[in-house]
């Protein structure tokens, strides 16, 4: 049974990493790929800034690529031993379905709690480090917002549009200043412009030439008729503070990104849709990880019952089955602000349900 317990072994991990690997890397990692490729294409963004986003963003991609690629590995192993006739040949000798899935019960355990520890330490931290870029962005290099034919809106109270950059030097320049319902009260047109980092003064000067401008009216900015020609200058300074850009991206972080002691923290609150909306994060922190039990139970049925070698239908299946389940904790994460639902007893639902459906047909292939 050693040998038979470390083939079963080796299969299942070498399956996982492969179902790991490519399902972070067509669902998460080409995801990211797609999101940041207009920022690396036209923005100076440093290559460690890149390398960064992506360390970041990884632990929070395993808390769900896991549990699935475990799915996975499983439907393949023992999709492909049911096609080959193995198990029969196994079951023929006296060795049980019990007695078989030994090795897959105790990586299904480990994978739990590596799962447990990234939804509960690593995953939150991460998120923290990942909201934090741009700030670190902004501080070190805020020169590199900007970008070649972008608009530049993470200055509050401003839209910046470059047509061109080259270095610090820019061409085409409009900046818009907004007034609190982000409509533009005043426009200023430059052909022309040098950034210039003031960051002991936390600001950024940017020098215009050839520069005019425009004032809308107070009371109704888009009725064009009232728009106000400005005087026209050959040089001008237009200084842009930093100071709102780093309290905003100081300010509170979302949900997923709070410690355990934070959120257990906000259950002492008198806010009730707040506490429901803590309690909900806290249940799919845990609840995440026991999917590794449910799947590893429900997907041994399934997979002998597939009987096929291909690896595209293990994926299929595996693709179909973690759609039933993250859809019941998407629906929770939508109501997790409204108590009268119980949202928090929501995200476990989908792990009682495939436990018992689980049990049940695992049940019927151990008496076939």
């Amino acid at each position: 049974m050693k040998l038979i317990d470390r083939y079963f072994t080796r299969e299942l991990l070498v399956n996982l990493v492969f179902a790991i690997v490519v399902l972070s890397l067509v669902l998460v990692v080409g995801n990211i790929f797609r999101k940041l490729l207009p920022l690396l294409v036209n923005h100076d963004v440093p290559l460690e800034y890149l390398v960064n986003f992506i360390a970041y963003i990884l632990p929070f991609s395993l808390i769900f690529t896991i549990p699935w690629g475990l799915l996975t590995a499983i439907l393949l192993v023992f999709g492909r031993l049911s096609a080959d006739n193995e198990l029969t040949a196994l079951r023929s000798n006296g060795v049980s379905v019990i007695r078989i899935c030994i090795p897959l019960a105790v990586l299904a355990v480990i994978c739990t709690g590596i799962s447990i520890w990234l939804n509960v330490d690593v995953a939150p931290a991460a998120q923290e480090k990942l909201r934090s870029t741009i700030f670190d962005l902004a501080t070190r290099d805020p020169m590199a917002l900007f970008g070649t034919d972008q608009v530049i809106d993470q200055f509050p109270g401003r839209k910046i549009y470059v047509g061109r950059k080259q270095g610090n030097h820019l061409d085409n320049i409009l900046v818009f200043e907004m007034d609190a319902q982000n409509l533009p009260l005043k426009i200023t047109f430059a052909r022309r412009g040098v950034l210039e980092a003031d960051l002991p003064n936390k600001r950024i000067l940017m020098h215009l030439y050839d520069a005019r401008y425009q004032q809308r009216d107070l009371g109704d900015p888009l009725d064009l008729r009232k728009v106000r020609d400005g005087i026209s200058m050959a040089e001008g300074t237009l200084p842009i503070g930093l100071e709102e850009l780093y309290e905003k991206e100081k300010r509170r972080p979302s949900r997923s990104a709070l410690s355990l002691e934070t959120l257990l923290d906000q259950l002492k609150t008198e806010n009730l849709h707040e506490r429901s909306a803590s309690r909900t994060e806290i249940s799919k922190r845990f609840s995440f990880p026991f999917s590794c039990l449910a799947f590893a139970l429900i997907g041994v049925p399934l997979g002998v019952t597939a009987h096929r070698r291909e690896t595209s239908i293990g994926f299929a299946m595996s693709l179909i089955v973690g759609v039933c389940y993250f859809f019941f904790i998407i629906i929770a994460n939508t109501l997790r602000a409204n108590p009268s639902l119980h949202p928090e007893l929501l995200v476990w639902f989908p792990n009682v349900l495939f436990l018992v459906l689980g049990g049940w047909l695992f049940q019927r292939l151990r008496r076939q």
